[in-house]
């Protein structure tokens, strides 16, 4: 009988076909940068794809600025990110949403997230969108990388979180914090089958640093220790988006534009690339991917199952949402162990207490 029929009490693994997008945003051009990637979600949806994956902060453009100016030379540009910044929810991921829905799909896309009662924060964060345009959820980066602390906050562990969708178990990571061992265990241990790794190109990095190589190497970490499937996108650099530095970095243009800086692909339970990736040159890889292959692996290491030690190692996960604020309401507000009403001023939601009660 095949694994993909359903009986009682059998395990029913989706095939699937997933999507990774290599491209470069219009640089600060937020309108324009949604309106390329409703066309890619619908070119992926004509061949196949049932989740199409972006780069890393796609909406609308990564800051490398950080890299070749001093923070006071960058500043004008940090302005211009933050106009150019979404808040989510918002008319830009209403556009996104309706793009998953006409095409029936699965998107994960990296977005310059600003902060709803502080126009000067602003956040990394991936966003999830399933294929009847809901808001799955977004993950906020932990920790920007190095240069990146000029730009972004850092996220909670409130995003820390696996979606159970029909094309598996989903979860994703942004650029360097898929090197960050207990994030990724964090989300192994939710179930994850599906990752997706969200990166930038790089080309201005130190001149030891082989940015495709590296993405690749922790790409294939993730899966061959967690035995899933992991999809690679990665955003590319433009002569244009170098030429915008020019001006204020004479040479940078030639930099920006080292090779193998940008690798985009999907990897299997093995730690093996699948297929043919891209690098530097835009476009989309496809693969299809059958997650009964994370299974035999697992016999010999399923580190979030028998292959583990959970009486030695114990990992504790806060995923408290973090807030400026918190407000108390109400007559008793002043007694001891008063009712506690918060209002989380990024997600606009009232939350609870733990009796459950508004």
């Amino acid at each position: 009988m095949s694994h993909k029929k359903k009986g009682i009490g059998m395990l029913n693994l989706p095939a699937v076909k997933v999507a990774a997008v290599q491209a470069s945003p219009v640089f600060l051009d937020t309108a324009a940068t949604v309106e390329k990637a409703c066309s890619l979600i619908h070119e992926a949806a004509l061949n196949g794809a049932q989740i199409v994956a972006f780069p890393e902060v796609f909406v609308p453009a990564y800051p490398y600025w950080n890299w070749i100016m001093t923070p006071v030379q960058g500043s004008p540009w940090f302005e211009k990110l933050c106009l150019a910044a979404i808040e989510i929810p918002g008319p830009e991921i209403d556009r996104l949403a309706r793009a998953a829905r006409q095409n029936k799909m699965y998107v994960v896309i990296g977005v310059n997230e600003r902060s709803r009662h502080g126009i000067g924060t602003i956040y990394n964060t991936l966003v999830f969108l399933g294929p009847d345009g809901e808001l799955l959820g977004k993950h906020r980066k932990l920790v920007p990388t190095w240069a990146e602390k000029l730009t972004w906050a850092s996220g909670d562990g409130s995003s820390l979180r696996v979606f159970d969708t029909s094309v598996g178990k989903l979860g994703g990571l942004a650029c360097g914090e898929n090197t960050n061992t207990l994030a990724r265990f964090s989300l192994l241990a939710q179930g994850e089958l599906l990752h997706v790794a969200s990166y930038i190109s790089l080309p201005i990095g130190p001149d030891s640093y082989d940015m495709a190589d590296a993405i690749k190497v922790r790409s294939m970490a993730h899966s061959f220790e967690g035995k899933v499937f992991t999809v690679v996108s990665c955003s590319t650099v433009t002569e244009e988006i170098a030429a915008l530095f020019e001006p204020t970095c004479p040479g940078i243009s030639e930099r920006f534009q080292r090779k193998h800086s940008a690798f985009s692909g999907v990897i299997g339970p093995d730690g093996r690339v699948i297929g043919e990736p891209l690098i530097d040159d835009e476009g989309i890889v496809y693969a299809d991917v059958d997650f009964t292959r994370c299974i035999q692996p697992r016999q010999m290491h399923d580190i979030v199952g028998h292959y583990n030690r959970f009486d030695i190692f114990d990992l504790r996960v806060n995923r408290q949402t973090q807030q400026p604020a918190r407000y108390y309401d109400g007559p008793s507000e002043t007694r001891p162990g008063a009712f506690e009403s918060v209002i989380d001023p990024d997600r606009g939601e009232r939350l609870v207490d733990p009796d459950g009660r508004e």
